[in-house]
């Protein structure tokens, strides 16, 4: 009975993604390559945001960790240079948390806040 008031004492295993960082432009030129022949996702992530580790979360949590992408990782606060040139390069405006799927070197899709976690992100694999 406690256990459904109170939650479990045990710690619950965290789910690890096989995050990339994204922390130079220069990697975009690869993304940009790689996707030719595989998927890649950008997470765009603002650390000071509630919202967006909220998202994050969620997206965490729901990732298929089977899917077959790239996962790239963006800390935007840290790295604004690279946010502002994925919005350059893809052609997307820029918003946090923000999802991009590119795939043969442009963006097909993209998505913000609780958008990201309605994505079907199998479609694009």
């Amino acid at each position: 009975m406690f256990k459904k008031l109170f939650g479990s004492s045990e710690p619950k295993e965290e789910k690890i993604l096989p995050w990339q960082p994204l922390s130079d432009v220069s990697q975009l030129t690869t993304i940009e390559e790689q996707s030719k022949t595989k998927t890649q996702i950008i997470f765009k992530h603002s650390t000071r945001c509630g919202i967006s580790s909220m998202v994050m979360k969620q997206f965490v949590s729901a990732y298929d960790v089977e899917l077959n992408a790239d996962l790239y990782y963006l800390d935007l606060l840290r790295y604004r240079d690279v946010s502002n040139e994925i919005g350059y390069k893809f052609q997307v405006m820029h918003q946090s948390p923000q999802l991009l799927v590119i795939k043969n070197g442009v963006a097909v899709a993209h998505a913000s806040h609780g958008a990201i976690n309605d994505m079907t992100l199998e479609q694009f694999v």
